[in-house]
């Protein structure tokens, strides 16, 4: 697997004594240069073939690359995870939908980028530096959802402090880890999934 780095957690609890999965991960600060992810992910694909690797999953959906990931996909001959991001791998197709159609103006955040907030999105975006451009960047949303895979108490504090420091409400919603661990459990040949719930704790 050629993966996004803020799904690394995740996937390693994921992957943990599946025989014959080797996960390689690009830097989740992309998420900030998602035009950078199609041309990586295909030197990381030919890196893997050079290696042997006779199969690839890129852990990664679409991501913002505005489509340009899928022509590396399709020219490579190689399989994405399903959906448009990380919130609709978690939340699942339809209830995302469900999200967006109930408030489009929804700033989504997961384990990965709460616990990344301050340096991603505060500082990544110069809010630190420039906090009059929060209204420039956040003027449009009107919530923050929270989408959890995990069941930690303080990451759901922090996620509520990232939303007041947004000005902006406060919605959390457990999704454990959606349509990505069938996914992966299926690249990987696994015998059924394991049932989908809360976590306690990813090591």
């Amino acid at each position: 697997m050629i993966a996004c780095g803020a799904l690394a957690r995740e996937l390693q609890a994921l992957t943990r004594g599946l025989p014959g999965v080797d996960v390689w991960y690009l830097p989740a600060t992309l998420h900030n240069r998602p035009e950078r992810i199609p041309d990586l992910v295909r030197g990381r694909i030919r890196e893997a073939r050079a290696g042997g690797y006779d199969r690839i999953l890129i852990g990664y959906a679409d991501c913002g690359s505005g489509g340009l990931l899928d022509r590396v996909v399709e020219d490579e001959g190689v399989e994405r995870l399903p959906g448009a991001h990380c919130y609709e791998l978690y939340a699942g197709r339809s209830a995302f939908a469900e999200l967006q159609d109930a408030e489009p103006g929804t700033f989504y955040l997961t384990d990965f980028l709460v616990r990344s907030f301050e340096g991603l999105v505060w500082r990544g975006l110069g809010l630190d530096r420039h906090p009059e451009l929060r209204s420039t960047y956040f003027g449009n949303y009107r919530r923050v959802v929270y989408l959890a895979q995990t069941d930690d108490v303080g990451l759901v504090d922090a996620a509520r402090r990232a939303a007041e420091r947004l000005g902006l409400a406060f919605e959390h919603r457990p999704t454990a880890l959606g349509e990505l661990e069938p996914a992966v459990r299926s690249f990987a040949g696994a015998p059924g999934a394991v049932p989908l719930r809360p976590l306690q704790g990813l090591a």
